[in-house]
């Protein structure tokens, strides 16, 4: 009977340390970078795999990107794409009207202004993710480069991965916004919130902003993490199965904005399937606190 019991308990215990091994990569990724360098500076003496998002046509994006790869960080275009609603736009901001050859000129101009830049994301873009023209022009002259396209999910029905079919593009997905909100409170349960669903889901990807608090939390928590979250840089996760994308529970409150800078806009939140993480540690909460965790723990 012992016999019988051991390979059980080697089982479970295997699915456990199955479960710890995919339960640990967080991306995180700082949008907006140029504008704010006192903000930009504390970030980039973070640890190097807090990634960054560069504003092609912010007046310190050069220096900032060049910084950034300087000290280890990985960086991404932040290319500014057209919102369903009205607001001031950046330079040169992406819209599904535009022709495939301005798009492309576009795309040199950032990838001039952005050196080192490993991918890219959309600041805003409602309206031009959800395009599926406007974002197959995007992934057409994204294929000239080898970048990948993180998408910020600023809306529910992003057409960035149809788009991408029949291109070398690889699209990623952000998982939490850390700071709809900028209560120094709410970007720590955002925080806390994008921890979990790496462990659960095995990866997640959170894009904050250089906002004083939300510099003052990722200063407060990294040191913190749990043992079985790793930091990772988006790139290492172009091969995760790809998930979709959460969003704030709270409303974001109206607030003074510098000239250039756009609130991250909201995505709609999406149904999940129930990932084979989560469902095993249901099973393996229902083992541990019943009779055969007690026979278990006898026998070992």
């Amino acid at each position: 009977m012992l016999f019988q019991r051991r390979p059980l308990a080697a089982v479970i215990g295997g699915l456990l340390l199955s479960c710890a091994a995919h339960a640990g990569k967080l991306a995180i990724v700082i949008d907006d970078f140029g504008y704010r360098p006192s903000e930009e500076n504390k970030v980039l003496q973070m640890p190097a795999a807090i990634s960054v998002a560069v504003l092609p046509d912010a007046p310190g994006a050069r220096q900032m990107a060049t910084k950034a790869h300087q000290s280890g960080h990985e960086v991404l275009i932040h290319l500014p794409m057209a919102p369903l609603s009205k607001q001031p736009l950046e330079k040169n901001t992406l819209t599904p009207e535009m022709s495939s050859e301005e798009i492309a000129r576009i795309l040199r101009s950032a990838v001039n202004n952005v050196p080192y830049a490993v991918g890219l994301n959309n600041h805003m873009g409602s309206k031009m993710t959800s395009s599926l023209p406007g974002m197959q022009k995007v992934m057409q002259a994204l294929n000239q480069y080898n970048f990948y396209f993180l998408d910020s999910m600023t809306i529910g029905n992003s057409q960035s991965v149809p788009a991408a079919q029949g291109t070398r593009v690889k699209v990623l997905k952000r998982r939490v916004f850390l700071d709809d909100s900028q209560d120094i409170n709410a970007v720590r349960q955002q925080f806390a919130r994008a921890v979990k669903l790496a462990q659960r889901d095995g990866y997640a990807i959170a894009i904050g902003h250089p906002h004083p608090n939300t510099v003052r939390v990722l200063q407060q928590m990294l040191p913190t993490l749990p043992a079985d979250i790793t930091l990772v840089r988006p790139s290492q996760l172009l091969n995760e199965p790809q998930h979709g994308a959460t969003t704030a529970p709270a409303k974001p409150q109206p607030r003074p904005q510098k000239p250039g800078f756009q609130p991250p806009g909201l995505c709609k939140v999406q149904p999940q399937p129930v990932p084979a993480v989560k469902a095993l540690g249901v099973v393996w909460e229902s083992v541990a606190s019943g009779s055969l965790a007690t026979t278990l723990r006898q026998l070992f």
